[in-house]
């Protein structure tokens, strides 16, 4: 329709902007900077992701009186990918009575210590080392199992005069088919973890609510927010100023979320900040700390972090 000139409306029309993380990918490989950016970089989003139509300008020649302003963050749970792996050696193999294993004469048979027992080595992914942490966490004796059978994540040696032998699958298989498993401890886990460097998972995603903090505390306690306009700081603030008032809620310890999910749960400018014809715009939050940087951009997705300026729009009448 054609636009009617010299008339306008103003609507409730709240402009919202994000960044998000696929499953599997981290927060680096969208945004490496210690500055997340919001209303600059709209090409190719969703409209789950953003409603502007250009970088850092409103449509057309409307103009923008931004009442509230909200950041909303995603709790979804992450998604691991299969590479990179971590390897160890020299892990346990022994049955369920605590007996381990070696082969004599060409025969699998057990014995009651570890001199000439075989060994395992093992080569795991994020996401399996995540597996196995929470099945470690959640065991009595605080040990998780691997089949050693399993060519892909498992090889045993036997120690040998001259240093160590491979130990056939097929001798893997009878290992396995008498109670035999390759048992990792909490802490070999976490050593392991560590070996992924940057590619290991936050410590709040590998093990939520255990009084370590959420993916939300992480990020609305170590974040300033600023809201620019025209290269003019309007306002700059530590990101806990700004609840969401929105996403599930539960006083129970279920769910978490930033602020009551009401839209009047969020913060309100006392006086609307006004946007102008054509006038630049944008939000930023920023991780001065260079070790909680490090921590926030190891984030593994699906992750969303929204921005959300709410007011109204004044806009020609069609």
């Amino acid at each position: 329709m054609a636009v009617v000139r010299g008339v306008q409306e103003q609507v409730h029309f709240p402009t919202y902007d994000a960044i998000s993380v696929k499953a599997q990918e981290q927060l680096r490989d969208v945004e490496p900077s210690s500055t997340l950016k919001f209303f600059v970089n709209v090409q190719g989003k969703t409209k789950l992701e953003t409603n502007m139509q250009a970088a850092s300008l409103l449509p057309h020649y409307n103009t923008f009186e931004a009442r509230a302003m909200r950041v909303v963050i995603s709790d979804l749970p992450p998604e691991f990918p299969e590479d990179p792996t971590a390897t160890g050696d020299h892990f346990d193999v022994i049955d369920d009575c605590g007996k381990f294993f070696t082969i004599v004469n060409g025969d699998v048979t057990t014995i009651p210590n570890r001199e000439g027992a075989i060994t395992a080595s093992v080569e795991l992914s994020v996401g399996r080392l995540a597996e196995l942490f929470h099945a470690a966490k959640e065991s009595e004796d605080g040990t998780a199992e691997l089949d050693p059978s399993d060519k892909e994540e498992v090889t045993l040696f036997l120690p040998t005069p001259q240093g160590k032998d491979k130990v056939h699958h097929q001798k893997a298989q009878e290992i396995a088919d008498k109670n035999g498993s390759v048992k990792l401890s909490l802490e070999d886990i976490e050593g392991l973890i560590e070996k992924l460097g940057k590619f290991a998972p936050p410590v709040e995603q590998l093990n939520p609510n255990n009084g370590s903090g959420t993916i939300i505390g992480k990020i609305v306690y170590n974040t300033v927010t600023s809201f620019i306009v025209g290269e003019k700081t309007m306002i700059s603030m530590p990101t806990w100023f700004f609840p969401s008032g929105a996403g599930p809620y539960s006083q129970t310890g279920v769910f978490t979320t930033h602020g009551e999910p009401s839209p009047l749960a969020t913060f309100r400018f006392a006086e609307p900040i006004y946007i102008d014809k054509q006038q630049n715009f944008r939000v930023e939050i920023e991780i001065p700390d260079s070790d909680t940087l490090k921590d926030i951009q190891k984030l593994y997705g699906p992750f969303k972090l929204w921005v959300v300026l709410d007011g109204y729009m004044t806009r020609d009448v069609q």
